[in-house]
């Protein structure tokens, strides 16, 4: 099953628990809430591993070169 369907069942069967409504509601924020976190994860996955490696090679530097103190004008 697709991400979708998953966050849509999910969220019928929480907002079923709750009794004031349908699911219907709850079916549609959690479908939405899916497609979101389809997207959302990636990118926050990718910003992490990328400052990780940025920051591994500026520490590399430091060690290969001696820490660099910044001059300012």
């Amino acid at each position: 099953m697709s991400a979708t369907t998953v966050g849509a069942l999910v969220g019928g069967a929480i907002d079923a628990m709750s009794g004031d409504d349908s699911s219907a509601d709850g079916a549609l924020v959690g479908a939405v809430t899916a497609n979101v976190l389809k997207i959302a994860i990636p990118v926050v996955v990718t910003y992490a591993v990328g400052w990780a490696v940025l920051r591994g090679l500026g520490m590399a530097k430091d060690q290969v070169f001696g820490e660099q103190k910044d001059v300012q004008a």
